[in-house]
């Protein structure tokens, strides 16, 4: 299947995306301008539909795309060892820590507000609402 050939349709149907967010990532140069037959007709290929596939497992993960262009950069530098690549994965780690200490912080404080209402009564005394309301 090395010499398959697709168009851009079939190409997200493949990586399970739509055409629009191919050509955005034409248009932010992480996937490279699609080749052209002699006929203009432009074409992608099995490398096409492999650095695609690595892009969105790599968004699964929750790296952004100039980490993705990073990453993809470090793919193919001689010079990168298993380690530099070791260290994006270790950053984005801690990155993904951080959020997930915010989201329990935010988890919390929704939580203590939501057993405070009293369900009845006016907005005017939704503590719900005040507390939004107040200066931290």
């Amino acid at each position: 299947m090395a010499d398959s050939e697709f168009t851009v349709g079939q190409l997200a149907k493949l990586a399970g995306i739509n055409v629009e967010t191919v050509r955005y990532y034409e248009r932010t140069g992480i996937m490279p301008q699609p080749r052209r037959k002699p006929s203009g007709y432009r074409y992608y290929t099995e490398e096409d539909l492999a650095r695609l596939k690595f892009i969105l497992h790599a968004k699964e993960l929750g790296f952004t795309l100039r980490e993705i262009r990073e990453l993809l950069e470090l793919r193919v530098d001689p010079e990168t060892t298993c380690e530099d690549v070791r260290q994006q994965a270790e950053a984005k780690l801690t990155d993904i820590e951080q959020k997930i200490a915010d989201l329990q912080r935010i988890h919390n404080a929704l939580q203590k507000l939501a057993a405070a209402c009293r369900e009845k009564g006016p907005t005017g005394e939704c503590p719900i609402l005040e507390a939004l309301e107040e200066e931290n």
